[in-house]
């Protein structure tokens, strides 16, 4: 099963399940609970730490939820805010930071690119998390949209109707999708 965030990111051969951490969650364990799918694939955009460019198609089946006062060292928490899923959808080993906020701190994107994170999406840790919970194999697509930098919503604006075209176009490629 094809799943995306919603909102501006809305495909007519994927279920919306919701933007940001709670709200994602909350619609996918809706989802596997009414239709228990069998394997998840999230579909979205993503801001670069700097590694990727933009239009660039990341996968991955690794995740993270660091926060921004983590990198400081100002905070400290109990779960495990790293997860992997066990799948043969991707190789692709880039993890994906998880946040309600998106990074517009250049020198806090360094920081996360020396935790070895790639690219950051609202959702995909807690999608992860909820699969891992329903034993369902997980990974993502994502197409960068923006830089982790002061330009990140402007840029994420000019470019997401384009970066949402190429992703179909990515799927078609691939022949997850056809002929949508």
């Amino acid at each position: 099963m094809i799943i995306c965030a919603g909102n501006q990111e809305v495909f007519n051969f994927a279920q919306s399940v919701g933007v940001g951490l709670i709200d994602s969650a909350y619609g996918l364990t809706k989802l596997c609970l009414e239709e228990k799918p069998e394997s998840l694939l999230f579909i979205g955009s993503a801001g670069s730490y700097g590694e990727y460019d933009i239009f660039d198609i990341v996968e991955s089946k690794s995740s993270s939820n660091i926060e921004l006062a983590f990198l400081n060292d100002d905070c400290y928490t109990p779960i495990n805010n790293m997860l992997k899923s066990d799948n043969n959808f991707t190789k692709d080993q880039t993890i994906v930071n998880s946040s309600n906020y998106i990074t517009t701190n250049k020198e806090l994107s360094i920081k996360y690119k020396e935790h070895n994170i790639g690219i950051e999406n609202m959702e995909y840790y807690a999608l992860m998390q909820v699969a891992n919970k329903f034993s369902i194999p997980i990974a993502g697509i994502f197409i960068v949209t923006n830089y982790t930098n002061k330009d990140a919503h402007k840029d994420f604006i000019n470019n997401h109707q384009v970066s949402m075209n190429k992703l179909v176009s990515y799927l078609k490629s691939k022949n997850i999708i056809q002929n949508v």
